[in-house]
């Protein structure tokens, strides 16, 4: 069907309203990550992105949900590249953590604002702890499917598989924080390659000498 310029019109502010919400999801995302989820304001974010506090508020509802949406947006952007937009299953999962790893070393302010966010969210009341636990859960039992998928037949005990995954996701994290803190001296990717080789190696022999 054609679209009449009347169709357009009506079309316009939807696709405005896109934009201005990645905008500010953007600004969202800088201003929690260097000043933290407390001390970024609604009005410091607005400024970024040429409105109001009330406009952010339009758009979101809250500070609250505002982060949430956040938070959404950030993962979104670790598989936007991937067929499917999901983290692949098996071997390619651990190499999609590598390969995340070294494109977080392209971008310091999502990396900063993961590690103040998710830092933050362990205190009491925090509007994000929901979210970063069942996010973690999540991803436990991805690493944890995928590892099973590399040992094949010969799997390790669960107790095993699970720390496995726990390990891994620590890891990540934990380098995460000393790459921001020292990024001359840490290799993000090369570091986080050589613990997930470690702590797999480790998993799958453990699954070689069961009797």
């Amino acid at each position: 069907m054609t679209s009449t310029p009347a169709t357009r019109k009506a079309q316009q502010p939807r696709e405005e309203t896109i934009r201005k919400r990645e905008d500010i999801l953007k600004a969202a995302l800088q201003t929690f990550g260097s000043r933290g989820y407390k001390s970024g304001s609604l009005a410091e974010i607005a400024d970024q992105v040429g409105i109001t506090h009330a406009g952010v508020l339009h758009h979101f509802g809250s500070k609250d949900q505002l982060l949430l949406d956040v938070l959404v947006y950030r993962d979104k952007t670790d598989v936007a590249h991937l067929e499917g937009k999901h983290i692949p299953g098996g071997r390619g999962l651990f190499t999609h953590l590598v390969a995340t790893a070294a494109l977080n070393a392209k971008r310091p302010g999502i990396v900063q604002a993961y590690a103040v966010l998710s830092g933050d969210s362990v205190t009491d009341g925090h509007p994000a702890k929901d979210w970063f636990r069942a996010r973690y859960a999540q991803l436990r039992t991805e690493v944890s499917e995928a590892l099973l998928e590399v040992c094949g037949d010969k799997p390790p005990t669960q107790q095993v598989v699970d720390d496995a995954a726990a390990s891994i996701l620590a890891v990540m994290d934990g380098l995460q924080v000393q790459w921001c803190l020292d990024p001359d001296n840490v290799d993000l990717a090369r570091a986080s390659e050589f613990a997930i080789e470690g702590i797999l190696s480790v998993a799958v022999a453990s699954g070689k000498s069961r009797k």
